[in-house]
């Protein structure tokens, strides 16, 4: 049987639980309803261009079956405005103009479907770039700051992929007189591609020396500059690939 005072402090310890869940709920709700939506839709054409500029956040772009671009966009309060514009076959979303002047907007995680035949140019100053399953003419990602790239399933003729600190990872083919480009200042850079893959390399890494070819090495690629760059080609080099990592790795991978 408990005492008056046993009693007494059972119940003041069942207060504070109580209380701690009340608070705890209470952020979870906060969290929720500090995030406002956007989305919108368009009708498109096979061949459309998506041009994005953010400030702040992860945008996900991935390729579908559709003759449709959707948009989603949470946004962290400060909401910023987003206002698109389609203009001779392009969307245009640009987060930085349409809230110049604007002090302590919140970031803008966008997920956006577009043809997979689209072309793709992206750009934020520091967050999370993907792009998963395009096979139009261009697919460009620029990091301003800081950032992961990661491409997947890309069939573009066109890549060009930069950061300044995070890694970037390409999974696709290399078309025949395609242009690659991936560039970064400290990070891993991965290229995966087909072992029957053909094109010309130049890949530096200055100050690590770390480039692995993988089952690539041998043939007509060969290090130079005590292991700082790699010239030549594989098969006819139809293709160009320029890799440069100033402080990190350069990986290349078969898929």
């Amino acid at each position: 049987m408990l005492t008056n005072s046993h009693q007494c402090a059972l119940i003041k310890k069942v207060a504070i639980i109580s209380l701690g869940f009340a608070l705890t709920l209470m952020l979870g709700i906060s969290d929720v309803s500090a995030q406002k939506r956007f989305s919108k839709t368009y009708p498109a054409g096979k061949n459309i261009t998506l041009r994005l500029i953010n400030r702040s956040g992860t945008i996900e772009v991935r390729g579908w079956d559709r003759k449709q671009v959707r948009i989603n966009a949470s946004l962290e309060r400060p909401a910023a405005r987003i206002v698109p514009r389609m203009l001779s076959g392009t969307i245009h979303i640009n987060v930085l103009r349409d809230n110049k002047g604007r002090s302590g907007v919140g970031s803008t995680n966008f997920e956006i479907y577009v043809p997979y035949t689209s072309s793709i140019d992206i750009q934020t100053i520091i967050g999370n770039l993907q792009v998963d399953n395009i096979q139009g003419g261009l697919v460009s990602a620029n990091i301003t700051s800081e950032g992961d790239i990661t491409l997947t399933n890309i069939g573009a003729k066109n890549v060009s992929a930069e950061n300044v600190r995070g890694n970037i990872f390409y999974d696709g083919i290399i078309s025949k007189e395609g242009n690659y480009r991936l560039k970064s200042m400290r990070g891993i850079i991965s290229m995966r591609i087909p072992l029957n893959s053909q094109f010309k390399l130049v890949a530096t890494a200055p100050s690590t020396r770390f480039i692995s070819l993988g089952s690539f090495s041998g043939g007509n690629l060969n290090y130079i500059g005590n292991g700082r760059r790699v010239l030549g080609k594989l098969g006819n080099g139809s293709a160009t690939i320029n890799i440069t990592n100033q402080f990190g790795k350069i990986r290349f991978l078969t898929r």
